[in-house]
């Protein structure tokens, strides 16, 4: 398995790949929508031979805490084929992520995903508890700092650019 940066040739089979992964369209018209307004800022796909097997996608997002900015991205969406689930696939393309926001001096990422599935990574609820976000998340939001000290301080607020609106469906 080879994990890389997306490529535009790539963008037939991702939009296949999270239809299969989710009900409806919300999740590949998020990826395309992001991707049309420039957000997409880390874009990874897994492959096994010629067959895509796994994606993600890290947007630009806006944190403040007090008057002070975190650069700051969002795992907006992961999908992994149906028939490559369990194998790690997902894991692997999240630390591959989370490394390259690292190399582009990212303080931050949020998600709004699986509670018991992304505090392997580090993700915490209890420090985005501290975010006000358009999103209602509950245990599903969480943060997790990749600059020490990165979400100290008073209140934050995350401000998401307008492509997270498509469909506007609560999740």
């Amino acid at each position: 398995m080879e994990i890389r940066p997306e490529t535009a040739e790539d963008h037939g089979l991702v939009g296949l790949l999270y239809r299969q992964a989710f009900v409806g369209n919300y999740e590949a018209e998020l990826v395309d929508a992001l991707r049309d307004a420039g957000e997409a800022r880390i874009v990874l796909v897994a492959t096994e031979g010629d067959e895509l097997i796994g994606h993600i996608l890290f947007a630009a997002v806006g944190i403040r805490i007090g008057d002070r900015p975190v650069a700051t991205l969002a795992l907006a969406e992961m999908a992994v084929h149906a028939d490559q689930q369990g194998r790690g696939i997902g894991g692997r393309l999240v630390a591959a992520g989370l490394a390259a926001a690292r190399a582009q001096a990212v303080e931050a990422v949020v998600v709004l995903g699986h509670p018991t599935y992304y505090p392997r990574f580090g993700f915490s609820a209890e420090l985005a508890r501290r975010l006000r976000t358009p999103f209602r998340g509950g245990e599903a939001f969480m943060a997790l700092p990749l600059a020490p000290g990165a979400l100290e301080g008073d209140m934050g607020v995350v401000t998401y650019p307008s492509a997270f609106q498509i469909g506007r469906r609560p999740r």
